[in-house]
């Protein structure tokens, strides 16, 4: 896997205030005779400011596990299958209370010079799965080949530099 390189020297960024508690009695003691009490206290010195640090290193990525790529791709294109299978029924549904269907079987009547053409439902369903089916192979393929390819660029020319900027807050 890719390993940091050392951490870059810690930046400090603008400090920041967080808000100041709410207290029950009104107000901090200021100008209604209350004096705050060490709960008070403690609270205002919680929310004072806090200096964030942040802290950036670089990470080159130069190899992707093909099988990870593998099952990732899978199940992303079968959920993307599952979700046009879905549309589509809600769409053919919906086709045919308008009456589009039987428009275009009429259409296609004509075209063949029959009178008696119908679409089967279940047949345009079934066709429809086994193309995705075998699109979705084809796809998970084509992504393992292209992780591959990475992988021998990545060997060639050194990978992908990332920079990875983690801020941080000396007290929590």
């Amino acid at each position: 896997m890719a390993r940091a390189k050392e951490a870059l020297e810690g930046v400090e960024v603008e400090p920041t205030r967080a808000p100041a508690p709410a207290h029950k009695h009104g107000g901090n003691g200021r100008g209604n005779g209350m004096k705050p009490t060490r709960k008070d206290k403690r609270q205002a010195r919680a929310y004072a400011i806090r200096p964030t640090y942040e802290r950036k290193y670089r990470q080159t990525i130069r190899r992707v596990d093909l099988w990870t790529v593998l099952k990732i791709s899978i199940c992303f294109y079968l959920t993307g299958l599952i979700v046009m299978l879905f549309s589509g029924v809600v769409l053919w549904w919906i086709a045919s209370a308008v009456g589009i269907i039987e428009n275009l079987e009429d259409i296609v009547g004509e075209l063949m010079n029959t009178n008696d053409f119908r679409f089967l439902s279940w047949e345009v369903l079934r066709a429809g799965t086994l193309v995705g089916l075998v699109l979705v192979c084809l796809m998970v393929v084509v992504t393992v080949i292209a992780a591959a390819f990475y992988n021998l660029f990545a060997e060639l020319m050194g990978g992908v530099e990332i920079t990875v900027v983690e801020e941080e807050n000396p007290r929590r």
